[in-house]
């Protein structure tokens, strides 16, 4: 199943930083999200955008992970060239998660 059929997610970025939080659509999914969308998924999903491990925070009583993602200095969102590099697109991207 792909995460996007049990949960949404919104991003913010700032600088080399983007934070994207993955919310359950329905309270009760919230143990198979945070059983099944680890840091070492989102990590090895956005492995050639970050330089280094992604960290998961859980909000259990939100139903919400929220994953902290660092990337290259170089490639900050205020100082890359690249078309449309804020982390609005990393959410939506990651919503493909096969979980």
């Amino acid at each position: 199943m792909l995460l996007q059929e049990i949960a949404h997610a919104r991003a913010g970025d700032k600088g080399n930083i983007v934070t994207i939080a993955v919310v359950a659509r329905r309270i009760e999914d919230f143990p198979l999200l945070e059983q099944r969308l680890t840091a070492e998924k989102v990590t090895d999903y956005f492995s050639e955008l970050i330089d280094s491990p992604v960290v998961r925070y859980a909000i259990p009583h939100l139903g919400a992970l929220n994953f902290v993602l660092h990337r290259p200095g170089s490639e900050a969102v205020t100082q890359s060239l690249a078309l449309d590099a804020h982390g609005k697109c990393l959410s939506s991207a990651m919503l493909g998660i096969q979980i």
